[in-house]
This record gives C-alpha cells, structure tokens and sequence, in this order.
C-alpha cells in the first residue's frame, strides 16, 4: 500500500474508536500492527475534509455490499481492500475465511529476530528450517543472519527441500517451542518451504551472505543451488521488466527511495529508469543522483530490498511480469 492508503487506514482506525479498532488490530499481523501504530501516532492535525473523505469512502462501499443475500465472503473481502488496501487485504483473508495459522509459530512474529534466533539456534536445522518458513520472509531473513555461516547454508538447503509438515512433526515442534507455538490438529498436511521460499528468504538477506550461503548450497546440490538463483529476483533484474510493468513500479516508488536505490546499479538499468520517466522527470532524477554524495552500502541494498518487495507484491497481484522467471507474459 502506498503512504496515502496507510494514513487513510490510521484515520479511519483512530476515526472507529478504541474499541472496534482493537479488533481490527486482533487480524493484523505484527508488521502492520507496527507500521499502522507508527502512522496513527505520527498523525496530527487531520483536517475534518480528510476525515469526511476517508469515512464516506469506507461507508460508502460498506452500504453497497451489505444488503441481505449478499455473499458475505465477498462483502469482507470488498471490505478489507477498501478499508487496508488489496495488498495488505490479501495477506489477511486466508486468516480470516479460512481459520488461523495452527502452527502456533505466530507468536514468533511478534520477536525481535535476535531473540527468535537466540530461542531456536541450538535447535536441529530441520526445526529451524520449519520455524523460518513460517515466518514473514524479511523477518526470517534477519533471523537467518544471526546463524553461523555453515548453519546458515544448512538451514536454506532444508527449506529449499521443504514441501510440508505433517501434524505428528507439528506436534513436535510444540514441545519444542513450549508455549510460543502451540500444535495444529489438522489433518491436512501443511504447504510451506521449498524452492521460492528458500529464494524469497535470500532475496532479504545482505549480498555478501547471500553469495556464501548459495555457494555452500551448490557443494552440496549445484542443481539446486542454481533452483534457487532462478527463484530469486535481485536488484538488477529490474532490467527484464518491460517498460510497462517499469512505469508501474515507478508509479509505486518515492522518489528518495529510487535515488539511494539507484546509488548502487549500474548504467544500463539507470538508463532502463530514465527511459521510462517523463523527460522533466528523469532530468531531475540525473541531477539529484549527481547532487547526492556518498551513501552508505548498507543503505542503498535496504532501499533495493524495499524496492523488490513493491515488484514482488505487483507480480503477485498480476499487475507486472517478472522476466526469465516462468511467468506469464502479456500479450
């Protein structure tokens, strides 16, 4: 969701009261618990034209999909994309419509990743490798980080074979966690892992981790270590995109975000950038690029990793192609 559609959420969260805002909060996970709270406390003078905007809007789809006989699924869902934004919307759904995560391993969201690493790091790769595919990928990232390098590597290779976990490994895991997590009782097995999970994971740990563990990785398995680097989509793969899904994304972007992002590529996908922005725009861009002075590594790769996310949410909501990935392509 853009910077607008997350203060329109806080207003009407502070607009709806304390109440009824609580339970909005209970569908939330933890970083839209922090990323909302941080907004709702940052609001001050909203004028009463932004308010009456932001609730007539919201009442507004409310009354239209709430007469008898209406598909009620449909109503939350319409509801929720309003009222969140669809990306933020989407993540809740399944939660909602569907039941709540039985792995119990979402109280770990609300951790600090150090502190999920200090809790699990003793414990068997396998183990880990199931508790970091439960985890929101940039958070599992983090985690990932506090490991020694071999255990690292490890961890990864067991993800990226990862295809589920059965109620009787669920079970385990809940003795292990004690009371963080609690088991599941469904009988289905659990989809989690595997190949993306394992790319997606890495896609948020810094670079020079991320080229140790993938080479421990192919030691081991070169056909899947090369899996993984065909999942994963870094930074200067923003030069597959065409120049439709490019101005989308660039439509999604702060203009700060773009130029620290842009301090660490190379010519050609400057160029990509440029091409695809208004002329008066990408002059401004070349001048505030040349105006900027050094910035610092780890910066540029956290606005990168930011950047990545917005494409990684545009793909999946069907909007962008990712190239050389396998997507579908539009004609």
């Amino acid at each position: 969701m853009n910077e607008e559609g997350i203060q329109d959420s806080a207003i009407l969260l502070l607009a709806i009261g304390e109440e009824q805002a609580a339970e909005v909060f209970k569908f939330l996970s933890p970083s839209e618990v922090q990323k909302l709270g941080q907004v709702m406390a940052q609001l001050n003078n909203v004028t009463n034209e932004r308010l009456d905007n932001v609730l007539e809007r919201f009442t507004t789809e409310a009354e239209q999909n709430s007469s008898l006989g209406a598909n009620s699924d449909e109503y939350i869902r319409t509801v929720l994309v309003k009222a969140l934004g669809e990306d933020k919307a989407n993540l809740l759904l399944d939660r909602i419509l569907q039941g709540s995560d039985a792995s119990g391993i979402e109280g770990l969201k609300w951790l600090d990743a150090p502190s999920v690493a200090e809790l699990i790091k003793n414990e068997h790769p396998q183990i880990i490798a199931s508790i970091l595919a439960h985890l929101e990928r940039d958070q599992a990232s983090v985690v990932l980080t506090q490991f020694p390098e071999r255990l690292r590597a490890d961890v990864i290779l067991r993800v990226a074979t990862l295809d589920g976990i059965q109620p009787n490994a669920l079970r385990e895991l809940n003795e292990v966690m004690t009371k963080l997590l609690s088991g599941g009782n469904r009988v289905k097995k659990q989809a989690l892992g595997g190949v993306r999970t394992a790319a997606e994971i890495l896609n948020f740990v810094p670079s020079t981790d991320e080229s140790a563990i993938i080479e421990n990785i192919r030691a081991y398995d070169p056909d899947l270590a090369q899996q993984i680097l065909d999942e994963m989509f870094v930074f200067d793969n923003l030069l597959d995109l065409d120049d439709r899904s490019t101005q989308l994304l660039l439509r999604e972007i702060q203009s700060e975000s773009l130029i620290l992002a842009l301090k660490g590529a190379n010519e050609a996908l400057r160029e990509k950038i440029f091409k695809n922005m208004s002329q008066r725009a990408a002059e401004m861009l070349r001048e505030d690029l040349e105006a900027r002075g050094p910035v610092r590594l780890s910066e540029v790769e956290a606005e990168q990793k930011e950047i990545l996310k917005t494409v990684r949410r545009l793909a999946d909501e069907g909007q962008i192609a990712l190239g050389g990935k396998g997507d579908d392509a539009y004609v």
